[in-house]
């Protein structure tokens, strides 16, 4: 199976995530909102990510039955 379109697309949630991740870890949050915006994004950015290796890992499976 190809993979390089879930690939690229998981190195994208990676780049997106890691800055927000930083930002928050860094305190940069102006307010409560602004706090919540960032964790909400980044919790979905990784359920995406599971998501998408769930459905790699499944595709897989049935290129091997």
């Amino acid at each position: 199976m190809d993979t390089r379109i879930v690939d690229v697309t998981l190195a994208y949630i990676n780049d997106r995530r890691e800055p927000l991740q930083i930002a928050l870890c860094d305190g940069t949050a102006k307010d409560h909102a602004e706090y919540q915006r960032l964790c909400g994004e980044i919790r979905g950015l990784t359920v995406i990510e599971l998501y998408l290796k769930d459905l790699v890992k499944k595709l897989e499976q049935s290129d091997d039955d």
